[in-house]
């Protein structure tokens, strides 16, 4: 969301928010009149490209009918955790994170409570990490991680040494790190990685307001480190595995009814609301994904 403020959004697969046309984004909404064959009056659909407004005519194509029991009725899930975001950190977990269960392994989330992180360290320890430390940046935050979420640790990285922190927290190094930052915080992780061990590239939040190729480059010393450790840190981009989408969104639904995967959101509601929740996001304000619900219609 924050790339589609730029002229060049740097991707092929997002685009950029055009000026004096509606602001859009990831959405849920009821069909309440259908001229595709594909929908009835009813039916609960979403979009990657929802307009931000509280009634609106989309092209059938671009929409994907959702059943609400995968969620027990809670809707804004399929924007979250039984959404993107969930496969977004269960698929790149799978395909990027080499989670070996039963081999001792340390996984470390930055952006720990964020929609994203949030659940990649619960499923890190549901695929067999032995521990799993998040970085985030308030102490509710990390005690949220903590005594909600089964983390087995967390750092705030505005308080003390991170690198420090990491060193107490991680006495065996760090063999999976699920990046969302970027920058000085991921320095310091990859840092005190593990040989051959590897970097979940999900995104770089740190580096959006600079000039620089996505992923950003990392500083020589540090670049030094991942290469002497052959540690893997290559770009990931869920859209390109959507074959998985279907057993993933099964299996995410799954834990969640079995109470293995917990979800938080933070909820706003009113469209007239709408900016103030994405400057909140952008600042840190959200514990989880964050919605805003424009609509009374928020579950069935």
């Amino acid at each position: 969301m924050r790339c589609r403020m730029n002229e060049d959004t740097g991707t092929d697969y997002i685009r950029a928010w055009q000026l004096s046309q509606v602001v859009d984004g990831g959405g849920i909404g009821i069909v309440e009149e259908s001229k595709n064959i594909n929908f009835t009056k009813g039916d609960f659909v979403i979009s990657f490209n929802w307009p931000w407004q509280t009634k609106v005519i989309l092209d059938g194509n671009s929409l994907e009918k959702v059943d609400p029991q995968l969620v027990d009725g809670n809707l804004s899930y399929f924007l979250g955790a039984i959404g993107m975001p969930g496969l977004t950190s269960l698929i790149g977990i799978q395909e990027k994170g080499h989670i070996t269960a039963g081999s001792n392994q340390t996984m470390v989330v930055s952006g720990a409570a964020g929609a994203c992180g949030s659940l990649a360290g619960q499923i890190g320890h549901l695929m067999g990490c032995s521990r799993v430390v998040g970085i985030c940046g308030t102490q509710e935050k990390c005690l949220f991680l903590t005594s909600e979420l089964g983390f087995d640790a967390a750092v705030n990285y505005k308080k003390g040494n991170v690198a420090e922190q990491l060193r107490e927290l991680c006495p065996a190094g760090v063999d999976v790190y699920f990046d969302n930052v970027g920058g000085d915080i991921s320095d310091a992780v990859i840092s005190q990685m593990n040989q051959n061990s590897h970097i979940i590239l999900c995104g770089q939040i740190s580096q959006y307001n600079k000039d620089v190729p996505y992923p950003p480059p990392l500083p020589p010393a540090v670049e030094a480190i991942q290469k002497e450790r052959n540690i893997t840190r290559e770009r990931f981009l869920v859209l390109n595995h959507k074959d998985k989408f279907e057993s993933g969104i099964l299996q995410l639904s799954q834990w969640f009814k079995e109470g293995k995967l917990k979800i938080k959101e933070t909820v706003i509601n009113g469209l007239e609301n709408m900016g103030a929740a994405f400057q909140s996001m952008m600042t840190g304000g959200n514990i989880g994904k964050q919605i805003v619900c424009i609509s009374e219609e928020t579950s069935v």
